[in-house]
């Protein structure tokens, strides 16, 4: 029968499987996913820093790029310790506050993500459907208040998660199937009622993806619209065009999430390599909360 230890969860660790099955390639492996978190950090590094220092650069559309790429930044830097520690020195097991630490981290920079390409919607359709007043209407402190209100919001939604997984009781050496620590995978841990937790994290998900999706979805249907109400076949090619990249890198996000969703759904049915190479390879992926 195992221990309760809830008195002295500093003793608890959790084990990350990483990538069960390629131990013996964890080398090799280690070169591409480092160098894919380097890529990753460095060039969304370059590109804050470039905002940063041409003044040219401070207006909305690069300005939101520059939070994109701190919520990138912030996702990368928060699975690498992990991932990399798993493929550089076989290290599987990581303490339970660094794990719940890890956890927050990640949600928190995923809903940031989520809300800044919300904003980036908004950024175009007051672009196309109202140009003439876009400077009027996205002035620098509107943009500095959303950017500091998606990180409040982050922060007050996800602060609780960790909170209430500390207080709940473990019942022995704890396993999760991914290389770094994720609410989805915790909350089936405690050997008590996790109800609260389980309604607290579909909450946040409707409130942050659910509702940031159907709000971009609802941009674009407006966008549509506006761009096909326009007399000239060039005006609305070239109007559409400027939406491409925030329409690709919203498909990648949100594609990521529900890849990872099914995976979880299905993942007795497919291989331990398809089940985990994805997660670990993707460092600035969305994630679910519950299942």
């Amino acid at each position: 029968m195992g221990v309760k230890i809830n008195d002295s969860l500093d003793l608890l660790s959790v084990f990350l499987t990483g990538l069960p099955g390629l131990e013996a390639q964890h080398g090799w492996l280690s070169f591409p996913f480092f160098t894919m978190y380097i890529v990753a950090i460095v060039g969304n590094s370059f590109i804050m820093a470039a905002v940063h220092a041409d003044s040219a650069l401070h207006e909305p559309m690069y300005l939101f790029l520059s939070m994109l790429a701190i919520t990138e930044v912030g996702v990368s830097v928060s699975t690498l310790p992990t991932v990399m520690g798993i493929l550089w020195f076989d290290a599987h097991r990581v303490n339970f506050d660094d794990c719940l630490a890890q956890m927050f981290f990640i949600h928190t920079f995923s809903c940031m993500e989520s809300g800044v390409l919300l904003a980036m919607s908004y950024d175009h359709f007051v672009a196309i459907y109202n140009p003439l007043r876009y400077t009027a209407i996205l002035t620098l402190p509107c943009i500095l208040s959303m950017g500091v209100g998606i990180t409040l919001k982050s922060v007050v939604l996800m602060a609780p998660l960790p909170v209430l997984l500390k207080q709940l009781p473990y019942c022995h050496i704890n396993i999760l199937s991914h290389s770094y620590c994720l609410h989805l995978d915790l909350i089936q841990l405690p050997c008590a009622d996790t109800k609260l937790s389980s309604i607290l994290g579909l909450s946040i998900v409707l409130a942050t993806f659910g509702l940031d999706s159907l709000l971009i979805v609802v941009s674009y249907a407006l966008i549509l619209y506006t761009v096909l109400g326009f007399a000239s076949g060039e005006g609305r090619k070239k109007a559409l065009n400027t939406c491409v990249s925030h329409i690709c890198a919203v498909l990648v996000y949100y594609v990521s999430m529900i890849g990872v969703s099914i995976m979880h759904r299905v993942a007795e049915h497919v291989s331990p390599l398809v089940q985990h190479l994805p997660l670990c390879a993707t460092s600035a992926q969305p994630y679910y909360l519950q299942r």
